[in-house]
């Protein structure tokens, strides 16, 4: 029987906040839901909830049918210390959590009931469903498939912990392959992965018969895979399914928001027009009781004519105001926060601003170089390649982050670096982030909380380290941090990821007016589209194959 999921009237709450309010959501056989909203608006917590990693202040999430397997690929592996790619895998899988039931359920055969018996049975068919009798089997050509291996080696055994961002997004691509879910979720699945990641995760997300509901911040991808749009709104805290595709939920969307502005001002027309109305009415009838204390003649029946004038005014304007309260109120459409910044403030730099030459930077069985290059004052360069080809590793050899085996590294005058590490590593703010930012940036408290909250963070996140914050906020946290130095070049590792859709598009619109230096890699195809670059590094495998102006 083909899965679905039912989640009824969810709501969470946290510390007096709500969270999610009233969700109710069917993900059917067919369905590729694309879960869509800004960030802090709940879509991963929405996606633990329907994966039971979280239990709803209220609500219900039900699979039918019952023992259907719902699985959720979150988007950073979080392993604990010292786990191997192939435990790793298992427990994404599913198949490591089944394996310790099936065992605990076996050592309690030894009582001899019925129960027992019943729940071996219950533990193995689960086992078996999500593919643990050939898991083993499997895993070797799953990880060559992704590029994690080459032919012939066994990289299984090695710790998660000491892989590159775009090791991580091999292996999670691998669990996707591996995983035999009756319903997958999948949070931030794109992030990381190179083209040829993107391709393979497109084509299995593509041809996989279980149902899923998918967040991503990579727009291309939600354009190829998804047939239905659920948008989380953050001011209300409800969700709204658009069953269209990704553009067509967009225009869906703008439409929807002009049908209510227009409703709103038709209402404020119309508000405004009785007001005016009853305004003028009441206003004659009490001009009319005045001339009636002191009359202008004593003609009784042309006071009788004025005194059923101004009555019949004043009833007129009880009528009106009747008519007003009648109208049905129509809010103001909500407008969402958006991120609003802009970038520089520096003085332009030297005419130099790095250079590499014959650089050679090695790090266990992988080699960079020898390369030179050189970034020139106002170059805006994309730095391209497959995962491990070397680029983050160039960027920190050209502005002296990582030591050299080889060659001579040199940094221009006058040059003012805003980096954004593709690991958004929280900064040294073991007592708060709000005076270590202060310390980097030199504004003053008031100054720092005003700028910070133009980026979304707000006064209860300044008092907890920012190692604590999603990637997310560590990434808004960077950029105000740009803003409020003041740099000449900025430097981006896979920038998009972890920001929602409409901060990404501002951080295009931004970049357009920076009139410094930009070194960007990035996987994202629409954001490298929106960019206006003068030149494009290609690596493979450590080597630059391709410098070519643009």
């Amino acid at each position: 029987m083909p899965a679905q999921l039912h989640a009824r009237d969810l709501s969470v709450e946290r510390g007096g906040l709500t969270v999610l309010n009233g969700i109710s959501l069917t993900v059917s056989p067919g369905d590729r839901i694309g879960l869509v909203g800004p960030n802090g608006a709940g879509k991963s917590t929405l996606l633990q909830l329907l994966a039971g990693w979280l239990e709803p202040t209220s609500g219900t999430v039900e699979a039918t049918p019952a023992d259907a397997t719902v699985g959720l690929l979150a988007q950073e592996l979080d392993s604990p210390p010292g786990e191997t790619v192939a435990a790793y895998l298992a427990r994404r899988t599913g198949v490591g959590p089944a394996s310790d039931a099936l065992d605990r359920a076996a050592d309690a055969l030894a009582d001899a009931t019925a129960e027992a018996f019943e729940r071996h049975q219950v533990a193995l068919d689960r086992w078996l469903r999500l593919g643990g009798a050939d898991l083993a089997a499997r895993l070797a050509g799953a990880l060559a498939d992704v590029g994690f291996t080459a032919p012939g080696q066994d990289r299984s055994e090695v710790p998660t912990a000491s892989l590159s961002g775009g090791e991580q997004a091999r292996i999670g691509l691998a669990a996707l392959l591996l995983a035999r879910y009756d319903v997958l979720l999948l949070d931030e699945p794109t992030n990381n992965l190179d083209q040829r990641g993107l391709a393979q995760l497109e084509e299995v997300v593509l041809a996989s018969p279980a149902p899923l509901v998918v967040v991503s911040h990579d727009r291309r991808f939600l354009e190829r895979v998804v047939n239905a749009v659920v948008e989380l709104d953050d001011h209300s805290r409800t969700a709204v399914r658009y069953n269209e595709p990704y553009l067509g939920y967009l225009a869906a969307r703008e439409l929807a928001r002009a049908e209510a502005e227009r409703r709103f001002q038709n209402y404020q027309t119309d508000k405004g027009r009785l007001t005016d109305r009853a305004r003028r009415q009441r206003d004659w009838a009490t001009k009319g009781v005045k001339a009636e204390r002191n009359p202008p003649d004593n003609d009784r029946a042309a006071r009788g004519f004025r005194v059923d004038r101004t009555e019949k005014l004043a009833s007129k304007a009880r009528q009106t105001e009747r008519a007003m309260e009648r109208l049905a109120v129509v809010d103001k459409p909500w407008e969402a926060w958006q991120l609003r910044f802009t970038l520089g403030g520096a003085e332009r730099s030297g005419d130099l601003v790095a250079e590499l030459v014959d650089g050679v930077v090695r790090r266990g069985d992988f080699t960079l170089g020898p390369l030179t290059v050189t970034i020139g004052a106002g170059e805006r360069l994309a730095v391209l390649g497959g995962n491990g080809a070397g680029k983050s590793t160039l960027l920190r050899a050209l502005f002296g982050h990582i030591p050299l085996s080889a060659g001579s590294q040199r940094v221009g005058r006058s040059v003012l670096v805003g980096w954004l590490d593709q690991t958004r590593p929280g900064h040294d703010d073991a007592g708060g982030f709000l005076t270590a930012f202060e310390a980097e940036t030199g504004l003053v408290s008031n100054e720092a909380r005003s700028l910070l909250a133009k980026f979304g963070i707000g006064a209860d996140d300044l008092t907890r380290p920012s190692a604590r914050w999603s990637p997310g906020e560590r990434t808004r946290a960077a950029l105000a941090s740009f803003a409020a130095r003041g740099v000449n070049t900025i430097v981006l590792d896979e920038p998009t990821n972890h920001l929602d859709l409409p901060a990404i598009e501002q951080l295009e619109q931004a970049l357009t007016h920076f009139e410094g230096t930009l070194l960007v890699v990035t996987h994202d195809r629409a954001f490298l589209d929106g960019l206006t670059l003068t030149r494009r590094l290609q690596l493979d495998r450590g080597q630059l194959v391709a410098d070519d102006p643009v």
